[in-house]
């Protein structure tokens, strides 16, 4: 698998926020490829999907370059890096993939950082003992796939 360049991943950061903000499935088919679209996210643990916001994923292609997109919400309890969840069959991730995601507020931290490993397994990091997670909100992620 290639690498990506700075040009080619500077060109899709462009054209991405068109792509993020679209809200109709004809204008984001008119600003980029839709490779693989939302589909649900199977929890794992005690993870629960937030009523209004169940966790999904997708993939889509801007300017040559594919992004894993997240949205949704789950409660969790995490104290420790811990599975949020698996992709779903089909949404294949080539490498190890990171993003920041908002989490409830403590001790000063806001985010936490959610990791897509080539398995598909989702892992939240970032809870202590100290500064428990107890939700994670995926809006937002956006990580470079290829």
């Amino acid at each position: 698998m290639r690498s990506p360049t700075r040009r080619t991943l500077l060109t899709a950061a462009v054209a991405l926020p068109a792509l993020t903000l679209a809200t109709t499935p004809a204008a984001a088919a008119s600003d980029g490829e839709v490779v693989f679209a939302w589909k649900a996210i199977a929890l794992t643990g005690t993870a629960k999907a937030f009523a209004d916001a169940p966790p999904q994923a997708r993939v889509i292609r801007v300017a040559g370059t594919d992004f894993l997109q997240l949205r949704g919400a789950a409660h969790v309890s995490y104290t420790g890096d811990s599975p949020l969840g698996i992709l779903p069959a089909g949404l294949a991730v080539p490498k190890l993939t990171r993003g920041l995601c908002p989490r409830n507020t403590h001790n000063g931290l806001s985010v936490c950082r959610v990791e897509a490993d080539v398995k598909g397994t989702l892992v939240v990091l970032g809870g202590t003992s100290a500064s428990k997670i107890t939700w994670v909100r995926l809006d937002g992620f956006s990580s470079v796939l290829s």
